[in-house]
């Protein structure tokens, strides 16, 4: 190949190299990426800076609201407390977002075990020279070069810190000065050369520190998504109960209603009969009145309810806008737990997710005082070159020349480098230890913190089961104290005033027991919780999600 077609070649890789340069510089990679470009969204400065006022429309107070022409009636759909935990699992968005934190970790884990990968070397280089000569006395002339150089070689990191690299370079040379044997003149080399630290950064200890916390950071990374599977799992049972509660008391506050209602009529007919005064109406109809304010509240409370729920379960087609019902039929179970609260505590202190972060971070702690030790070391380095030179006239002649090792160079090298008075290298190994020192601590208040909750959770299971005892034995003398208040209104002995806060009476109490037997079972949860586990029959096995990388 001449010297012209070479730098034909040449020039044509250049032309495209900044054709493919411009290319990239003009696309970018942000179009590759799912959602919006950044290129495309300008938000507006008004957006930031102005605070818009909120436009309510005034309506009659009297008029009653009508439905919307197409509007579906609300349907009602039954769900059991494994269904809600099934659909949480399955949809809940910060869970979904919490899952995909593992494969990143994992991600960082591949990249810090891909620093010992190796790597080839290339390069070339081409030049043409002129550069003026004095040949004779009175005149100067150019002597011109053209030279040609390629390198290849395959680069392998070691585990110990050094480096082991093989290489191949290829030069030709062609020139009109004078005194020059072969023209044009090859020279190819074989080299091998090894660069080993001797005191920092040397060892497998030291140059596998990134990989061993990075490898921490992925066992974190899961101890925390397991939190978060649990929290999910707690938080759906503590919203169920909840919408249990708020149905049951708006059953209850229905059912007030109703009996004020015949209330009303009762004493209507006895007015109307001439047996009671005017009165006992006016206070019947106060009763409905003061129901019915009650059912109102309750009905919001329960919507409430259930929109947290299908906030949490997100289940498709159930968007907390749709009005379908939601109607929990699990049942509570109070069945009183014998709680042994050392057994609970030694439960916590190994189940808990938050321990054994720390734990984890422990152990990254020790690996980075032994490495910032290591740091401190003086810089010593080994190295060692081995070459084989040839050269000829033609390319053929230089490679056997090469291959005969009839020309070989050694080299050995030892380079050391001791910094004075190493402040820096000593403060970053006394930061690593107060931060362990620190964390040890931090463990220690940990620890002390869920013997707390645990024995708080424990207490509140046994108060809760007592509740349930009180509470129903409560409802059970309300409401005999409401049927005889009610046998007397009919003997004249009472009014309607004195029925109605007996029914009132009543409907606290069931009120009461109801919320009783919830917060027991939110107790129970809780307790669970505290020690790191969840309710159930089964164990949950989580896997992390791989969205798509491209």
């Amino acid at each position: 190949m001449g010297l012209p077609n070479r730098r034909r070649a040449l020039t044509a890789v250049c032309r495209a190299g900044v054709v493919v340069l411009a290319l990239v510089l003009l696309t970018g990679c942000d179009t590759y990426l799912p959602g919006p470009s950044y290129s495309e969204v300008k938000i507006p400065r008004e957006k930031l800076r102005q605070i818009e006022t909120l436009e309510l429309a005034e309506v009659d107070p009297n008029k009653v609201p009508t439905p919307e022409p197409n509007e579906v009636p609300p349907a009602v759909l039954a769900l059991s407390l494994e269904e809600c935990r099934a659909l949480a699992l399955q949809n809940n968005l910060q869970l979904k977002a919490s899952l995909i934190e593992p494969t990143i970790a994992a991600e960082r884990l591949s990249e810090e075990e891909a620093k010992f990968e190796a790597s080839i070397l290339a390069n070339a280089n081409f030049a043409k020279t002129d550069r003026p000569a004095n040949r004779f006395e009175d005149e100067i002339t150019g002597s011109k070069s053209d030279y040609l150089g390629l390198d290849l070689g395959l680069r392998v990191p070691l585990r110990t810190g050094g480096t082991v690299t093989f290489d191949v370079a290829d030069t030709r040379l062609e020139t009109d000065a004078i005194g020059s044997t072969f023209n044009p003149s090859y020279t190819p080399t074989a080299s091998v050369s090894i660069s080993q630290p001797l005191l920092r950064d040397a060892g497998k200890w030291a140059n596998t520190h990134s990989i061993r916390l990075a490898a921490y950071d992925y066992q974190i990374t899961d101890a925390r998504t397991k939190l978060e599977v649990i929290n999910v799992l707690a938080a759906i049972d503590r919203v169920y109960w909840r919408l249990y509660a708020a149905r049951k008391e708006l059953e209850v506050r229905a059912q007030q209603h109703e009996l004020a209602q015949a209330q009303l009529e009762q004493a209507r007919r006895f007015v109307n009969a001439g047996e009671r005064a005017q009165v006992e109406i006016i206070r019947a109809e106060a009763g409905v009145a003061q129901q019915l304010e009650a059912i109102i509240v309750a009905e919001n409370n329960y919507r409430d309810r259930e929109r947290e729920l299908k906030r949490v379960i997100n289940k498709a087609g159930l968007d907390m806008q749709t009005p379908t019902i939601l109607v929990p039929f699990t049942e509570p179970d109070p069945v009183r737990y014998e709680l042994e609260r050392s057994r609970l505590i030694a439960t916590a202190l190994e189940g808990r997710m938050e321990l054994l972060e720390l734990q984890l971070q422990l152990l990254q702690d020790a690996s980075s005082i032994d490495y910032a030790r290591n740091r401190a070391l003086p810089l010593a380095s080994l190295d060692y070159v081995y070459n084989i030179n040839g050269l000829g006239g033609t390319r053929r002649d230089a490679y056997d020349l090469l291959i005969d090792s009839a020309f070989v160079d050694h080299r050995l090298g030892l380079q050391v480098v001791i910094p004075l008075g190493n402040k820096a290298a000593e403060s970053r190994i006394r930061q690593a230890i107060y931060r362990r020192r620190q964390r040890l601590a931090s463990r220690a208040d940990r620890q002390i913190l869920i013997k707390q909750e645990v024995l708080t959770a424990a207490d509140s299971v046994e108060t809760n089961w007592q509740r349930i005892l009180a509470a129903r034995q409560n409802t059970i003398l309300q409401s005999r104290l409401y049927e005889a208040e009610k046998r007397q209104f009919e003997l004249g002995a009472r009014t309607s005033t004195d029925v109605l806060d007996a029914q009132i009476n009543f409907a606290n109490a069931q009120s009461a027991e109801i919320a009783a037997l919830t917060e027991y079972q939110i107790s129970l949860v809780d307790l669970a919780y505290a020690t790191g586990t969840i309710l159930g029959a089964d164990r949950i096995q989580w896997d992390p999600i791989v969205p798509p990388a491209r």
